[in-house]
């Protein structure tokens, strides 16, 4: 019979493990910006130029971004011509375009358009983003449907209060891997604007 003391022991050590990891994937490069404005938890943020390896993928937004995922880790982790391995960086982004949706990743800033290698899978693709005006909204938890969307609300009627004209298509960004425990999760729906 295991004693008190045995689960105590068990729950201090997975909590140490968590921890860990956490501190693990918070040292992950994420894209720089610059916050112009912050209300609670949502930010007008300034992107600075990025490259992302994306792919369109079809099906319902959770399929699409497994799926995704899968085809841009392959590259990254030497599934490319020159089988170079390239740093994780987050967030894992997500957005609608008609019937498909787009899944990236940033690509970390120290590369250029010509220096990364050729994906294996004709899939994968490189785009190059502009400065762009992002507003923000941060919320952990699970990254499904309903949360999304309710953030998605909140964002949107903070955006109208302050008469801020924005883009309707959101970007879903998601900063951890998915056995995180969900209160320690960093999501956020993003909107383009324009001041």
């Amino acid at each position: 019979m295991r004693t008190k003391s045995y689960w105590l022991m068990l729950i201090v050590g997975l909590l140490c493990t968590i921890m860990i990891w956490q501190w693990h994937i918070s040292r992950v490069k994420h894209p720089k910006y610059q916050v112009t404005a912050v209300n609670q938890n949502i930010e007008l943020r300034q992107y600075q130029p990025m490259i992302v390896a994306q792919v369109q993928v079809p099906g319902s937004r959770e399929q699409a971004i497994r799926q995704g995922f899968k085809l841009l880790a392959k590259y990254i982790f030497g599934g490319n011509n020159s089988q170079q391995k390239i740093a994780m960086t987050a967030p894992v982004m997500q957005q609608k375009n008609s019937n498909q949706w787009i899944v990236q990743f940033v690509m970390p800033s120290q590369y250029q358009l010509k220096d990364l290698p050729k994906p294996d899978d004709s899939k994968v693709q490189f785009k190059t983003l502009p400065i762009q005006k992002i507003a923000a909204i941060r919320f952990s938890g699970f990254n499904n449907d309903s949360n999304l969307v309710e953030h998605q609300k909140q964002l949107t009627n903070y955006l109208r209060q302050q008469n801020i004209k924005f883009n309707d298509a959101p970007i879903y960004a998601f900063y951890n891997p998915p056995w995180t425990l969900p209160f320690l999760r960093r999501n956020e729906v993003m909107l383009s604007y324009q001041p």
